[in-house]
């Protein structure tokens, strides 16, 4: 073969490959729509067992429209991907349904009927638009009956929560009825009026997120006296001095079979006497929470006067508007290390921050089992909980701290077959012990609850969207999702976050913060021993030379203030060493990430490019 016939056939392979490759990928664009293979580390993008199993259990059929303006966003690649993947999640759940789920796509041009339908159905027009024109991009679902569910705008920064959105939404509308949930609690859940500043609340968040899932029923603490026996559970939260009618409420409901949560709290930050405001003694009062006589009788260990510190999990907080943050070791953020991985409710968390918590144990007697959903690192101790209130430095907290070298239990199951607190009370349909053993929740903190802690309320067109920075409300509706018998979608919104903490740095800072704070200690330290010293010299003298420092005085002042200026070097130079350290970090993260795998992938090229030359030189081959 001559040189110019194999050039020629050389241009030619290389046409027919490129009108190959190109039919491939408009054949595989129509025939593999929506298939992908999921690499990444939590299978973000793979559908959870819960979503199938909503989508396996419809019994009738459910009606889905998309509403995504596409002329409007031809100038927003973003929303327009977003649009991809939301798309590509409703086709592959339609396909999981085997014709229960219908799908339908509609672009609601301006003054148009669907433009009118996605208005009357509820959904959010955004104006985002090429030239201000409103976007709408939500989704709406039908049923049989009638019943209507909405998501009123996709988000792209809550790509995350896609699947749980639309999951729920479906699930909503396959549920002939939601169970029935009651609350009962001392703390404004529910919303009312801030007693600090007068002005009207709206319900807590958590509170939000349960009754979009469930029928809640906010109970009266000091009028109740039984529970309903279409209560399915039953949410106890700052039980503070509950009269024992609703003590006893509470206590045939789980003789009964009840499904029971337990929220108390040593110092409940979040109880707010009516007249604290005015700054008198009611501010001072105690605001924590207790059921004595009930855990005794479930073999609990629990002190109301106990608060948890644990410097390994301290988050920095600002304690003013115009102070820097500082760690404080009562407000903490737990992380997945330290949830229960084998337990469905906390499998998939990712962050719960607590602040001012208490923790359980088993009574000596107890027959009863603990089991842990979230605990302390071993590096925790317990303290007085008037300590922790009425300190207004965090950072003298860390002062004299000795861990305890205990995992305190803050949240677990209680597990057992429970008797009654009251055998003397032999009314009607009383019972002595529980008909089959139970699970009790037990949480040993009500400030998860509070919105402070795990969201941030952001308004959106006219609506608040609920913006989640940990776990907490996740952990709470999966403990009454769970306990109502519904487990479905459990395993979906615990994939929701997907934060990644730099835990090394984390490390690095935590351990520059203990040096930093030993170096202040000790400077504190001799500052006022020789203060001591000056104020003893100082006696010795009399009368008008009072005030004129002795060369002994002298000497002793300069000898602290050299002192003084040493420590503030070292101060400085812990300060260098920490960015240094995290620096050296950053640095060969990034040396891995950017050049280490294109390095060996081109020694891996290199590589084989040399042994297939080799080979064809050995065969006596001529290479093109």
């Amino acid at each position: 073969m001559t040189s110019n016939h194999r050039k020629s056939a050389v241009v030619l392979a290389l046409a027919l490959l490129g009108v190959l490759f190109v039919a491939l990928v408009l054949v595989g664009n129509q025939l593999l729509r929506g298939a992908r293979i999921d690499l990444t580390e939590d299978h973000l993008y793979t559908l959870s067992p819960g979503t199938r199993a909503i989508l396996a259990g419809i019994d009738e059929p459910v009606r889905l429209t998309l509403f995504f303006s596409e002329h409007a966003t031809r100038d927003l690649p973003q929303l327009r991907s977003y649009q991809q993947r939301v798309r590509e999640m409703l086709e592959e759940m339609a396909q999981r349904a085997r014709g229960k789920l219908q799908l339908e796509v509609v672009d609601p041009l301006p003054f148009s009927e669907d433009e009118d339908r996605a208005a009357g159905a509820g959904l959010s027009a955004a104006p985002i638009g090429s030239g201000g024109a409103k976007v709408f991009f939500g989704l709406v679902g039908t049923n049989s009956t009638d019943g209507q569910a909405v998501i009123p705008f996709f988000q792209p920064d809550k790509e995350a929560f896609l699947e749980y959105d639309i999951a729920k939404l479906v699930h909503d509308l396959t549920m002939p009825r939601k169970p029935v949930v009651a609350v009962l609690s001392r703390l404004p859940l529910a919303g009312g009026v801030d007693p600090r500043s007068r002005a009207a609340q709206p319900p807590w968040a958590v509170l939000q997120e349960l009754r979009q899932l469930f029928d809640v029923r906010v109970l009266d603490a000091q009028h109740t006296q039984a529970i309903g026996a279409d209560v399915q559970v039953l949410l106890l939260v700052q039980p503070r001095q509950l009269p024992d009618d609703a003590l006893y409420a509470v206590d045939q409901f789980v003789m009964r079979g009840g499904r029971l949560a337990v929220f108390v709290d040593p110092d409940a930050e979040t109880d707010v006497a009516p007249d604290a405001a005015d700054g008198g003694i009611a501010s001072l009062a105690p605001r924590s929470s207790d059921l004595p006589r009930l855990f005794k009788a479930w073999g609990v260990s629990y002190d109301p006067d106990a608060v948890v510190l644990d410097r390994a999990r301290a988050l920095s907080i600002a304690m003013s508007a115009d102070a820097a943050p500082v760690r404080h070791p009562a407000v903490l953020g737990y992380t997945a290390e330290d949830l229960n991985r084998d337990d469905v409710i906390t499998a998939n968390l990712q962050s719960i921050n607590v602040s001012s918590a208490g923790c359980f144990a088993l009574a000596p007697d107890s027959t009863a089992q603990l089991v842990p959903l979230l605990q302390s690192t071993a590096d925790a101790m317990r303290v007085p909980a008037a300590r922790v209130r009425l300190q207004p430095d965090p950072g003298a907290l860390l002062v004299g701290y000795r861990p305890d070298n205990v995992h305190y239990v803050i949240a677990g199951w209680l597990e057992g077959r429970f008797r009654s607190a009251f055998p003397e009370r032999k009314g009607a349909g009383h019972l002595d012990a529980a008909r089959a053993p139970g699970q009790i929740l037990l949480v040993a903190d009500t400030d998860l609850l509070s919105d402070r802690l795990w969201v941030q309320m952001t308004p959106f067109f006219g609506q608040t969207l609920l913006n989640a920075f940990a776990n907490n409300g996740d952990f709470a509706v999966n403990a009454v999702d769970y306990l109502a018998g519904s487990s479905e979608l459990i395993s979906i919104r615990g994939r929701a976050s997907a934060r990644r903490p730099f835990t090394r740095v984390e490390a690095l800072r935590r351990s520059a913060d203990e040096r930093f704070r030993a170096k202040q200690a000790e400077l504190e330290r001799e500052l006022a021993d020789t203060e001591r010293r000056l104020a003893g010299l100082q006696q010795e003298k009399a009368g008008d030379n009072a005030q004129i420092l002795s060369p002994a005085q002298k000497q002793e002042l300069e000898a602290f203030l050299k002192r003084k200026l040493a420590i503030r070097r070292e101060l400085r130079d812990v300060q260098r060493q920490l960015d240094a350290e995290i620096e050296a970090l950053g640095a060969r993260l990034k040396f891995l990430d950017i050049a280490l795998m294109p390095i060996l992938l081109t020694l891996v090229a290199l590589a084989y490019a040399w042994r297939r030359a080799r080979r064809r030189r050995a065969a006596g081959g001529e290479p093109w």
